[in-house]
């Protein structure tokens, strides 16, 4: 029985179209390709999550022009009583060394003196023009170690998720897959559109026009839809309003592509033949829906033609089953754009495994203070994240060579010229680059850095939940949840008194706030040093050694209360320990400056050792424990994640990084009223 021309509501249609293409198997991810890490990958979305095979930068590299120097050998300067270091002195061993923009550090420097705050010396001891090569150089200013320097693993460490599934490929996105040692990916297969236009009045774009003619460029905009939306379309020639040529160019495009999009002849006039066409080469499941303009559009699906002449002739897109959906898309520009928006964007969106798209301007609350340059207007690129109703933005790495906090990048804010930065808590636009329900999918994170939140991230992509972390170590994220700035805090703080993780903590840093916290994993931490411990380092009394380099936790991270916690008991005073004051933010920075050299050792997990190929000797066990505020422990957009604690795929990939322990996995340790 035709479905003719009777309107139904949008939403009844959209069921109606979504459950007959389910059905036919056609609601899913169509296919999965490699290809090259070209301009041409831009665009496409990723079929699983991409992990960095390299640090970057893979070496220490100079940040500025100028010279590599020891900055110790620099501590006496000031402007009063300058100090000259040798260049390339026959009497003196070198103590400075020209170094371009992005050169390798020479192995016994650990700073860069940018070149402006220099005197270039001649033999004589006189200035000389000749800056890139003088016999030595004048400073009035000491620099501290790593000054100027990109140390190696600043961008991206080795192992780090830089996307996850389902993410459209930006232009920084391709730098970032680069960096991280990539050549070729994986992606999700290009839909193919047929756009197949009838009209006998029509003609082709840059025809002589004559009365009654009209010019066809309605497939024009739609393949550029199309394109935009991340498919592939084929335009082909204008077909007369003949139902048998019509048939038989639906039948031909049906072979090769995976979409037919009709246009027009969807209405019901004597030669609108669009329904009849679906009709006698499928099914007519709508004509007709509640919306204008647009409402005389028509879906269904149409079986491929199954003659082996025929098919044997044509590169077939090895179909899941006989049959592909078709839309046949109203005549008049405006209704043909809205109806592709409408119906074929969540189509594509599915078959490419990505989400629907939309480019949102909002208003957010800026989370911390930011100094901007008077007189310039600031871009600064921010995540973005809904907490307790208030949509949040907060600011990523301002550091010139951080390209992933492009990647990372849910937005685009301006701080204008005059204005001499923006206060936490003041309002700002922002220009989103993720839709807004993304926007609202999204769980903020902010606490302790955890290997496991990569794979939790991955995991929760799979369920249209976002998670955004960002490492401030476990005391500040109970900051941050007690100010309301995210839904739960990643913690391993221990009590010095009790021998218990994280309940003082809370108390302690959020007064009077319900919480709910769940154990996420045990993990083993220890001493991270370099293959075959050179430095013969036995455990943390080795650090007492003046020739033994350590790499710490910033202050308020469970690991350096963890470490401040033993040194006390074992009353070792922290500055006998070299190094004791050069803080990282993660348990990959702390490896990564161990297989750079920076340090000789660090506190930190196995599995970070394992990442970058260090050795590791296991001193301590402790639990990692996710901390939600009552708040968020029952609103929806946490659901997925109390599920995926739960879930054994989850469970088993964690349990295969090394050093950690999932049998406690889930158990609720406190849950206020």
């Amino acid at each position: 029985m035709s479905i003719y021309l009777h309107d139904i509501p949008l939403p009844q249609a959209q069921s109606r179209f979504q459950q007959a293409l389910a059905e036919a198997d056609l609601w899913r991810l169509l296919g999965v390709g490699t290809i090259p890490l070209d301009e041409n990958a831009l665009g496409r979305v990723t079929a699983e999550p991409i992990w960095a095979k390299v640090s970057s930068p893979h070496y220490h590299a100079s940040a500025m022009d100028g010279f590599a120097v020891r900055a110790e050998e620099t501590s006496e300067a000031q402007p009063s009583s300058p100090i000259q270091l040798s260049v390339n002195s026959e009497q003196s061993p070198t103590q400075a060394q020209y170094v371009d923009t992005g050169d390798p550090m020479p192995g016994w420097a650990n700073a860069v003196i940018p070149i402006e705050n220099t005197e270039a010396l001649g033999e004589t001891g006189r200035i000389t023009p000749a800056v890139r090569g003088p016999s030595s150089i004048r400073i009035r200013a000491s620099v501290a170690p790593w000054s100027h320097v990109r140390p190696l693993g600043e961008d991206i460490v080795a192992t780090q998720l830089v996307l996850p599934v389902g993410h459209v490929l930006r232009p920084v996105d391709l730098g970032a897959i680069a960096a991280a040692g990539h050549h070729q990916i994986n992606v999700a297969r290009k839909p193919k559109v047929a756009i197949i236009p009838t009209g006998t009045e029509l003609v082709p774009i840059g025809s002589q026009l004559e009365a009654g003619d009209i010019l066809e460029y309605n497939s024009l905009v739609l393949a550029a839809q199309i394109k935009d939306m991340g498919g592939e379309a084929t335009r082909y020639p204008i077909v007369k309003d003949d139902f048998d040529l019509i048939c038989g160019q639906v039948l031909e495009a049906a072979q090769t592509h995976d979409l037919v999009l009709l246009n027009a002849g969807s209405s019901a006039g004597a030669e609108d033949f669009s329904a009849r066409v679906v009709e006698k080469l499928g099914i007519l499941l709508v004509h007709g829906v509640a919306v204008r303009p647009g409402h005389p559009v028509i879906l269904g699906l149409v079986h491929r033609k199954s003659n082996e002449e025929s098919a044997s002739s044509l590169p077939l897109v090895a179909p899941r089953n006989d049959t592909i959906p078709i839309i046949g898309v109203p005549g008049y520009p405006v209704s043909a754009v809205l109806t592709v928006d409408i119906f074929v964007e969540p189509i594509i969106a599915k078959w490419l495994g990505r989400r629907q798209k939309e480019l949102p301007i909002e208003t957010a609350t800026f989370t911390r203070k930011l100094v901007s340059p008077a007189g310039d207007d600031d871009f600064v690129r921010v995540v973005v994240g809904k907490v307790g109703g208030k949509l949040l933005a907060a600011p990523l790495s301002r550091g010139a060579g951080v390209i992933t906090s492009l990647v990372q990048a849910d937005g685009l804010a301006l701080v204008p010229s005059g204005a001499q930065g923006i206060e936490a808590g003041e309002p700002i636009q922002v220009r989103l680059y993720r839709s807004k329900s993304e926007i609202e999918q999204t769980i903020f994170c902010i606490g302790s850095h955890d290997l496991t939140l990569d794979l939790l991230a991955q995991f929760l992509s799979e369920h249209d939940r976002r998670l955004v972390s960002a490492n401030v170590g476990s005391q500040g994220g109970l900051v941050a949840l007690r100010r309301g700035e995210a839904h739960l805090a990643g913690s391993h703080l221990l009590d010095p008194q009790s021998g218990e993780y994280n309940i003082s903590s809370i108390r302690r840093y959020m007064p009077g706030i319900p919480v709910k916290v769940v154990a996420l994993v045990g993990r083993e931490q220890g001493l991270i040093v370099k293959k075959g411990n050179p430095k013969g380092i036995i455990d943390l009394r080795s650090l007492t050694n003046s020739q033994v380099r350590f790499a710490n936790r910033q202050r308020g991270a469970g690991t350096r209360v963890l470490l401040d916690y033993h040194l006390n008991s074992m009353t070792i005073p922290p500055e006998s320990i070299v190094g004791y004051q050069q803080e990282e933010y993660t348990h990959l920075a702390v490896a990564a400056s161990v297989a750079s050299d920076r340090a000789d050792c660090g506190l930190g997990i196995a599995a970070a050792a394992q990442a970058l190929d260090l050795d590791f000797i296991p001193l301590f066990q402790e639990r990692y424990d996710l901390v939600i505020p009552k708040q968020f422990a029952d609103d929806d957009l946490l659901s997925p994640l109390f599920g995926l604690v739960a879930d054994s795929p989850f469970r088993e990939a964690v349990s295969r990084l090394t050093g950690y322990d999932v049998s406690a996995m889930g158990a609720i340790i406190l849950e206020d009223e």
